[in-house]
Parts: C-alpha cells; sequence; structure tokens
C-alpha cells in the first residue's frame, strides 16, 4: 500500500496501539478490524506525504529530468537469488514487482486503497467504500480506473524465474562487452527506465524510453559490470551494484516475452544506506 518499509512500520504500530486501546472483546472479526483500520491508517498517510507534484522536462531526446515525486521508486525486497530464509519467503509472498509499485505511486490514495484492498486482498467494495467516503459503485469505478492504468503500464513478468535471469544476464553481458545490438536485442522497443536518484541528485533522477535510448547508457553499465551482484528484487531476477562493500544501486529489472520491458534503478546514497541488502552483499 505504501511502498516505504518505514512508513509501513509505523501504520503496523499504530494499529496494534489502536487495538491495545480497544481490547479484542468486542471485535467479532479480527481479520477484518485489522484490515479495515490499517487500510484507514495507510489512506491517511498516502493522503499527508509531502511530495514535490513539478512535471518532467522533456528535454526531447528521450529523457525526461524529472522531481522525486516523476519517478520514485518505492523500497525494494533485497534477496539472496541462491536461497530465502523463512522471513525474506514471507516478504517476498507479499510484495509485488517494482514495475507495479511506481505505477502505483501514480494513483490517487483513494484509487490505490481501492485497487489493492480488491484486487490484491479481495476485500469486497461496500467494505471499501466507508474508508474512502465513496459508495460502493464509485469505489468500484475508482479500482476500475486504477487497474486499467496498471495493465497498460505495468506488464506481467514472466514467471519463469530461470529465463528471467538468463535475460538479466545476456544485458549485462553485452553492457561489459560494449555489444549495442545485442544490448538493444534484450530490450523491448518500448523498454522505460526510471533512476531515481533522489532529491539531492537531480542530474541521476531520469526516465530513459526506448532501446535504442536506454542502450545508449550501455557506457555506465560497462563501468558497472565488475561490481554486479546477482539478487532477487521483489522476487525478480535483478542486482546490486557495490563496490568495496558499498552499494551503489539496486537494479530491478520486469522480463516480458524474453525481453526486458522495464529497469528500474535506485541510486540515492542516502536510501541505498537505509535498505537491506545483505542478503546480496552477503
Amino acid at each position: 500500500m505504501l511502498g516505504s518499509f518505514a512508513e509501513a512500520e509505523d501504520a503496523v504500530q499504530e494499529t496494534w496501539l489502536r487495538l491495545n486501546r480497544t481490547g479484542v472483546d468486542g471485535i467479532e472479526n479480527l481479520g477484518g478490524w485489522l484490515t479495515t483500520v490499517t487500510a484507514r491508517i495507510c489512506l491517511n498517510m498516502l493522503r499527508t506525504r509531502e511530495t514535490r507534484r513539478e512535471e518532467p522536462l522533456d528535454t526531447g531526446t528521450g529523457t525526461r529530468i524529472g522531481t522525486l515525486d516523476g519517478v520514485r521508486i518505492p523500497d525494494p525486497v533485497v534477496s539472496d537469488p541462491s536461497g530465502l530464509d523463512p522471513e525474506q519467503q514471507v516478504l517476498l509472498a507479499d510484495s509485488v514487482g517494482l514495475a507495479l509499485l511506481v505505477v502505483l505511486e501514480s494513483l490517487s490514495p483513494a484509487e490505490r486503497v481501492a485497487f489493492v484492498l480488491h484486487d490484491m486482498f479481495a476485500v469486497p467494495f461496500d467494505e471499501i467504500a466507508p474508508l474512502i467516503e465513496r459508495t460502493s459503485a464509485a469505489t468500484r469505478q475508482l479500482a476500475s480506473r486504477a487497474r486499467r492504468r496498471v495493465q497498460g503500464q505495468a506488464p506481467s513478468p514472466d514467471p519463469d524465474l530461470i529465463r528471467q535471469r538468463e535475460v538479466v544476464d545476456a544485458f549485462f553481458a553485452a553492457s561489459r562487452d560494449g555489444a549495442f545490438d545485442a544490448l538493444v536485442a534484450v530490450l523491448h522497443p518500448d523498454v522505460v527506465l526510471r533512476s531515481d536518484g533522489g532529491p539531492k541528485r537531480a542530474g541521476q533522477t531520469v526516465v530513459l524510453n526506448g532501446a535504442h535510448t536506454v542502450a545508449s547508457q550501455a557506457a555506465t553499465y560497462r563501468r558497472m559490470a565488475p561490481f554486479v551482484r546477482p539478487a532477487l528484487i521483489n522476487g525478480a531476477a535483478g542486482a546490486v551494484v557495490a563496490a568495496n562493500g558499498i552499494p551503489l544501486s539496486v537494479m530491478a529489472f520486469t522480463v516480458s516475452d524474453g525481453l526486458i520491458v522495464a529497469i528500474d534503478v535506485i541510486v540515492d546514497p542516502d536510501r541505498l544506506r537505509t535498505l537491506d541488502l545483505s542478503a546480496a552483499l552477503g
């Protein structure tokens, strides 16, 4: 719902504090009560987030230099690709791809709550409606509008993780060798690369569109090649780039029909320091 570990922890803590004050004796359906209260807290947090809503600047070259809000990439779940411990398995079971989370960031708070609760947790519309102060019919329309946007902007990844890894490995191999044509070959013609450099690094907060535009950054990828460490990012093939134990970036790939359709990169050093990357860094 929030795309932030810190905010999610705050929401859960607030829910348990309210439960402690209320007590369970008068609650007939504890699971439903927890879902409702947590959703309402998340909705309030979404409504009060301080974000910059400026439109990205189009440079006319396929590159859009945006604000943090324009390309903010939510917190990733980073796991060791060789195996998952029980805690990581629980996290991954509840996680969705970063590309989908990025699209959710573009929804209004009410749309996001309606879509997540109904489409991901099968909460009926008549139970969601009071949370967002809408009628059941209006809530259905909100979720439908959000669903269309998600389906149009967040393609479903290939279910075969081995195939995903082969494509991502081919991307880094082509980058390392400076093989432009081979790099283009593993990219979807309309691939989108989003790089979140954070509010202090506007020059590294960009969106690139198209295979040739993304491949043109091959020199950058080539410099990173020696420091690439395979990882699972929200359950999909990805990588953590680190030099001398210092994380430089987290790269999430969405592979669909054997081609990379989205690359989401976090390069903000402040955020990288707050992420748990131990599973990938060892």
